[in-house]
């Protein structure tokens, strides 16, 4: 039997579980810092979903994660980016709240800077939502910009959902060995299989509406939403290949949420949950609290000038912000 617990009925984003950075108080931090400095910060979206599901999905989708993951490893969850970039496609979509890239960029980038001032030097940034050229570039401009020793990764967490012995995918469709009777796009039965098993209570099934895909080349060439090889060029490397959703899809659904179970999503869900719980653990165990990768491999900044940055503002040294801003 599996160790994890879902549906979950109600998040943690506003108690004192221990789980949210901003619900903490700086003793809180110091003494969460001596023992876990590793930090998950959800990047979520604000879009529409159809009549059956909520604006925030896909931020859900990050948060009912990342807490359960803090309340296994003991690390710690910010809270959660709300507003996301999206693609071309989803341009003007009412309901849907778009940020330019380069301004979410800036953000996360400005973000991991703060977090790293605090204490917290190893960071998972978990996404769930189509900006996978978005938070990559932000992970660099922080590298480049201050050149400090830490950890920053990233993971699209529907990348986690497979078989780690097999690496089979549990977003498959049934003609190819999987559970869903159809393919994975956006708030349809592969994503509302998941919402309603991490957050039934926020959707509402009896409301949902099926549309079709608006496919604008063949079969073939771009690869789908969970990446299963449909064809070489990512959906996000692509312009034109499908069309507006706002026109052909204005429901906010593009496939058939109605197909969706919450059983389905299961598998899929304990496989990013152990993915997610090993990393923690994997990168406590290389660096312990306090530990970071040598900086000496990571910078060629000087010593005295790396070393002040780790020691910080309140234990004598300086902030990372005397480096760049």
């Amino acid at each position: 039997m599996s160790k994890w617990k879902f549906p979950v009925q109600k998040g943690l984003m506003e108690k004192n579980a221990g789980v949210y950075y901003q619900n903490m108080t700086s003793s809180d931090v110091e003494e969460r810092l001596k023992k876990n400095d590793v930090i998950l910060i959800p990047v979520g979206s604000t879009e529409n979903h159809g009549a059956g599901a909520p604006y925030g999905e896909d931020t859900y989708l990050d948060t009912r994660i990342c807490e359960q993951i803090a309340l296994a490893t003991g690390c710690t969850v910010a809270q959660p980016v709300w507003y996301g970039s999206h693609p071309y496609h989803h341009l003007g979509m009412p309901g849907t709240i778009m940020i330019p890239e380069e301004i979410l960029a800036d953000y996360l980038c400005y973000m991991f800077a703060g977090f790293w001032n605090t204490g917290f030097r190893k960071m998972i940034v978990v996404n769930g939502h189509g900006q996978d050229y978005v938070i990559p570039l932000a992970i660099h401009k922080f590298g480049k910009k201050f050149q400090v020793p830490g950890v920053i990764l990233y993971l699209h967490f529907w990348n986690a959902a497979r078989n780690p012995n097999t690496l089979f995918s549990d977003l498959e469709t049934k003609d190819k060995g999987g559970i869903y009777e159809t393919p994975f796009i956006h708030a349809d039965e592969v994503e509302q299989s998941y919402a309603r098993a991490l957050f039934p209570e926020l959707c509402r099934p009896e409301e949902s509406v099926a549309t079709k895909p608006a496919p604008l080349l063949p079969s073939g060439n771009i690869n789908n939403s969970a990446e299963s090889g449909e064809g070489p060029i990512k959906w996000y490397n692509a312009y034109g290949s499908v069309g507006m959703e706002c026109i052909c899809s204005p429901e906010g659904v593009i496939g058939d949420p109605k197909k969706a179970d919450p059983e389905h999503a299961r598998a899929g869900i304990e496989h990013v949950l152990d993915y997610l719980e090993k990393l923690v653990n994997d990168i406590i165990k290389t660096y312990p609290a306090g530990k970071l990768p040598p900086a000496e491999k990571m910078t060629q900044r000087s010593k005295e000038e790396i070393d002040a940055v780790i020691k910080g503002p309140t234990h004598g040294g300086r902030h990372i912000y005397t480096i760049a801003y």
